[in-house]
């Protein structure tokens, strides 16, 4: 099922003589617009939900995730503060998002509720993630391979809507910028330093 957001329909009228003086109309149409599945329009609403929840919780709203995995949908919710978040602000968030999406009632489907930290390795899906992680070392996975690999690390340089830039070490000394296409991007997080 896909939602039809802001959208315009074209409707082409076209009259035809046919041989013997017959007229006949046609009608085509077509749909001009952005188009949203199911999973985003829910993510969406979702978050909308989780915003006033999250303020009054003093979290920040880092990820919204609506996803089927083997027979089972959940719908993920990642929070963060300054510090880090702790076991009462997840179970505080999820408590009063199970109560407002019970109220809301925005999933047609059994779902399970997860709320956590996104982690130290956290997944880069968003600009404002890149925008706050510019200059940290990143881990890079592409669908196809770029240079002959599928896979890289270095520091995130720069990004916008078609690219993103991580300077690569080439030696020990130096490193150089590579740019990447989003659309062949499958993965980008934090590395994790041990």
């Amino acid at each position: 099922m896909h939602y039809l957001i802001a959208s315009v329909i074209i409707i082409y009228v076209n009259y035809v003589v046919l041989s013997g003086g017959r007229e006949v109309t046609t009608f085509s149409w077509e749909i001009r617009g952005d188009t949203l599945s199911k999973k985003e329009v829910i993510e969406e609403k979702a978050e909308a939900i989780l915003e006033p929840i999250a303020q009054k919780n003093e979290v920040s709203i880092y990820d919204v995730e609506f996803v089927k995995e083997a027979a089972d949908y959940y719908l993920r919710l990642f929070i963060d503060k300054e510090g880090g978040v702790t076991i009462n602000d997840c179970e505080n968030v999820s408590r009063a998002m199970s109560d407002a999406l019970d109220q809301d009632d925005i999933i047609e489907e059994a779902y399970i509720l997860e709320v956590s930290s996104p982690g130290l390795g956290r997944t880069l899906k968003k600009d404002r993630h890149l925008e706050a992680s510019l200059g940290e070392e990143v881990e890079l996975k592409c669908f196809k391979p770029v240079d002959g690999s599928k896979e890289y690390s270095g520091i995130l340089k720069a990004y916008d809507s078609a690219t993103i830039t991580i300077a690569v070490p080439v030696s020990d000394t130096e490193l150089t910028d590579m740019v990447f296409d989003r659309k062949n991007i499958a993965k980008i997080n934090l590395t994790l330093d041990f």
